[in-house]
């Protein structure tokens, strides 16, 4: 009998541990996400790359094209919808539809954002795998 209770307290242990995690990791992408849209919000774009995961950073530097048609617009509206879409454990989508402004001709469009986003276990961070918004779709 007390092997079967020791059994269940570890088996109950284990879960609530799962539970503790599965929270700190949501809570974490509920602050992430938020921190992201404020930064696109304010049209932050080179405060935006650090919310890219290092290795993408580095293998897909922002060029100075990108940098200057991110400095020819003006974020108006960041509407990220109905929030993130589990992929499975560690991996969320997310939709966001951005409004800019051209600052020289005062013209204004929307693009779509399509977010991926991949939670790493070691440094227990939120990371944005899919790079920052094509501001330059029609």
């Amino acid at each position: 009998m007390r092997r079967i209770t020791s059994i269940v307290v570890v088996l109950l242990s284990v879960l609530l541990l799962a539970g503790c995690a599965t929270k700190t990791r949501s809570d974490s992408l509920t602050t992430t996400l938020k921190a992201y849209g404020s930064t696109l919000r304010w049209g932050d774009f080179q405060s935006a790359t650090q919310f890219i995961e290092p290795k993408v950073r580095t293998a897909h530097p922002l060029t100075s094209l990108q940098r200057a048609r991110f400095q020819q617009v003006r974020v108006t509206e960041y509407d990220d919808g109905a929030g993130p879409v589990p992929i499975n454990d560690t991996d969320v989508q997310q939709t966001a539809v951005i409004n800019l402004v051209n600052i020289h001709t005062q013209s204004e469009r929307s693009i779509v954002d399509h977010q991926t986003w991949h939670y790493d276990e070691a440094t227990k961070h939120w990371w944005l795998m899919s790079g920052l918004p094509d501001i330059t779709q029609d």
